[in-house]
C-alpha cells in the first residue's frame, strides 16, 4: 500500500471507516520539520507497506492548511502530526519529527 493524499474530509472519514488502521500524517507544505521527515516517512511506510502484517494499514496525508476545519477537529497544533486511528477511534499521535517513535505507532496498532 502506498501513502494516499486525503483532499477532502469526507474521503479522510471514509478511510477512517473503511480500514481497520489508518496513520494520519498531518503537515504543512512550509513546515520545514514536515519537509526533513517526509523522505524517512516515505520510505519506512514503503518498507511497511511491503510487509504482510501492515497489510490492512491505510497509511494517509492530511494538508493542514487544505483541511483547516479536520485539523482542528483532530487536535493538531504543530506540524508533523502523526496520529493512528484504530477501528474508527483516534488513538495515539506522535508530535514532531521523530521517526522511531512513529514507527513504533504504527506497530502498537497491530
Amino acid at each position: 500500500m502506498t501513502v494516499h493524499n486525503i483532499a477532502t474530509k469526507a474521503a479522510f472519514d471514509e478511510a477512517v471507516k473503511k480500514y481497520p488502521v489508518v496513520i494520519v500524517d498531518a503537515f504543512a507544505t512550509w513546515c520545514g520539520p514536515c519537509k526533513a521527515i517526509a523522505p524517512i516517512i516515505s520510505n519506512n511506510v514503503q518498507r511497511m507497506s511491503d510487509d504482510e502484517k501492515y497489510k490492512d494499514v491505510f497509511f494517509a496525508k492530511i494538508d493542514v492548511d487544505d483541511l483547516p476545519e479536520l485539523s482542528q477537529e483532530l487536535g493538531i497544533s504543530a506540524m508533523p502530526t502523526i496520529i493512528a486511528f484504530k477501528d474508527g477511534e483516534i488513538g495515539d499521535k506522535v508530535i514532531g519529527a521523530k521517526p522511531q517513535e512513529i514507527q513504533a505507532l504504527v506497530a502498537k496498532q497491530l
